[in-house]
């Protein structure tokens, strides 16, 4: 196994080994702190962070603003106090060593004010900030203001030429790293362009060297390209590294920091995690942010794949196969089926998924009263943490704050979620984001006996190779 050298990211020398970020309260300052204390460099979470009381206890997000947009200024007030909150702490436990980022979703609900927020409220503590989740062409006008270095987050070659040309050409002095973020591989949110298959994986070397490609062209040798996705031991990787094909590469793990000491994740949570098993992890378009994204299959993505199952196509009109009627809803509106879905409607009924919910696209969807109520209150409640939220039809853009279409009832809050399994919520009944590599804490015999590492320990272990 080569030697893991450290190489040259963001003005300094650092372990190429990167902590990636997870959203809503995950990625705290604690765990970002102590792995850039180890010489890597440590990313906390800029979504929905915590904030503290005088007792040193989580104050939950509650909302209680009467509209959408006084919830949405409430939001944006949470997470620029919790931003600065966690930039402290990552700042105290590192010891001034390795490097520390803040992470952030272009497409979150207010990003560029919580980011300018936190930035501002934070200075001289964190080093640079990374972002994905959409095409954030103002990120290196907003590095430039504060005067730390940028890591865009892109999937493809023609996704960074589209950003170099447009805006980051104009600061090219605070590029610190690309991270390339594999669609078929990592956690979370993944960008998969709309000619990309998701069921067919593409070898992440060819990408990365395309990725190369299109940067030497902008005379970009020299500026670190960050694999994120699918990384376990960095001897499968070998051939990656002092590759002069691929310029300096470093690594970043987002799923094996979760089973850490420092971790914030629910002992139950942490658990499930060293017992997947391959194929647990799915990558799926149930998103209300309208991109895919991989977690773990348990009841909460069940219940949304057979939701969007018991789903038909229907007509205002009687027209082509659409010919038998079928009522909506309290007064029994008529629309128009097809007479072999609406054999299907009434098995579905007859197992009590008796609400029919009309979607954007010309459907009904069948779910349960009880789930109906919830849908229902889920989406009056919104409070914008996205930019546009096709299941609450929320945008953050005027002038009357909706997408112009119907809401769709096929998602979820994905805020609600979130915030529920980070705070100790039940795991099989909310969100979990997952690398599609997960279940290789079982099979590591680093974690056997439900060993569970300090930050620490874990990038020791890393650096082994093995």
């Amino acid at each position: 196994m080569k030697a893991i050298n450290a190489i040259r990211m963001g003005g300094v020398d650092v372990l190429p080994l990167v902590e990636g970020g997870k959203g809503v309260a995950v990625s705290t300052g604690a765990s970002c702190g102590e792995w850039a204390g180890a010489g890597g460099v440590g990313t906390f979470s800029g979504v929905n962070a915590d904030s503290y009381d005088a007792e040193g206890h989580v104050i939950r997000q509650t909302y209680s603003g009467r509209t959408r947009v006084a919830r949405h200024e409430e939001l944006v007030a949470y997470g620029i106090s919790g931003g600065i909150t966690q930039a402290r702490e990552a700042y105290e436990r590192s010891g001034g060593r390795g490097r520390v980022h803040i992470n952030v979703l272009w497409e979150m609900g207010g990003a560029e004010r919580i980011l300018r927020g936190v930035l501002e409220g934070a200075k001289g503590l964190i080093n640079g900030v990374t972002c994905g989740a959409g095409m954030p062409y103002k990120l290196a006008e907003i590095a430039r203001e504060f005067n730390v270095f940028y890591y865009p987050i892109v999937s493809s070659g023609r996704a960074f030429t589209a950003l170099w040309k447009r805006s980051y050409s104009k600061v090219s002095e605070l590029l610190g790293g690309v991270v390339y973020e594999d669609p078929w591989l990592a956690g979370g949110h993944n960008g998969l362009s709309n000619s990309e298959d998701p069921h067919k994986p593409e070898a992440p070397y060819e990408r990365v060297l395309k990725l190369r490609q299109q940067m030497r062209q902008f005379g970009l040798d020299d500026v670190p390209i960050i694999m994120a996705g699918g990384v376990w031991w960095l001897e499968e990787w070998e051939h990656w590294i002092d590759n002069p094909e691929l310029g300096p590469i470093a690594f970043q793990f987002g799923t094996r920091p979760l089973v850490t000491q420092e971790s914030p994740i629910s002992a139950d949570w942490k658990q499930k995690l060293l017992t997947l098993a391959p194929g647990d992890v799915l990558l799926q378009p149930f998103s209300p942010t309208g991109f895919y994204s991989s977690a773990v299959r348990n009841d909460f993505l069940r219940d949304l794949e057979a939701r969007n199952e018991r789903q038909v196509a229907i007509s205002p009109e009687p027209i082509g196969e659409h010919t038998a009627e079928y009522g909506v809803g309290p007064r029994k509106r008529l629309v128009w089926l097809a007479p072999g879905d609406l054999e299907r409607v009434h098995n579905w009924e007859a197992a009590g998924f008796t609400e029919a919910l009309r979607t954007p696209d010309n459907t009904l969807v069948f779910v349960t009263p009880e789930n109906a109520r919830e849908i229902l209150k889920d989406q009056t409640d919104c409070m914008g943490c996205l930019s546009h939220c096709r299941f609450s039809n929320w945008t953050q853009h005027g002038p009357d704050y909706t997408n112009g279409k119907k809401a769709d009832p096929r998602s979820f809050c994905i805020q609600k979620t979130l915030q529920d399994i980070a705070h100790d919520g039940p795991i099989d009944h909310n969100l979990m984001f997952a690398g599609h590599n997960a279940y290789r804490f079982g099979q590591d015999p680093f974690y056997s006996n439900g060993f569970i590492p300090s930050v620490k320990q874990l990038v020791e272990r890393i650096v082994t190779g093995r």
